[in-house]
């Protein structure tokens, strides 16, 4: 909200909109369900490198150069609110919601098998 605010400040005379929210949001490359970049390199990240998961907090943070804290406290509580991410005891799985927002194709495998 702060970025979006200082987006308006600057282009839209301090006055927030539909309009200026989506472009402001469009130019930090925020998504429609608000996921960054970061959240975006997660995911990818599980997906691409990891076949979808399980993997571990620390390989994930070392795949996409952030620290694990940050990873674990600031992006993984909401991509497992929006049911993209799941906890298992082997590590974390990317859902088929995750391939489906990032338009990758899930594997037959991953649709059947349980999560855990």
């Amino acid at each position: 909200m702060k970025r979006v605010r200082d987006y308006a400040q600057v282009r839209a005379r301090g006055s927030i909109d539909q309009a200026v929210a989506t472009e402001a949001l469009a130019m930090l490359e925020v998504d429609e369900l608000g996921l960054d970049d970061i959240d975006r390199r997660v995911l990818s990240a599980i997906i691409n490198k990891f076949q979808g998961g399980p993997v571990g907090i620390e390989t994930i943070a070392a795949a996409i150069s952030e620290e694990a804290d940050t990873v674990m406290d600031v992006y993984e509580p909401y991509l497992l609110q929006l049911g993209f991410l799941a906890r298992t005891p082997r590590g974390r799985v990317a859902t088929k919601l995750a391939y489906q927002h990032l338009g990758i194709p899930c594997p037959e495998e991953r649709l059947q098998a349980p999560l855990f």
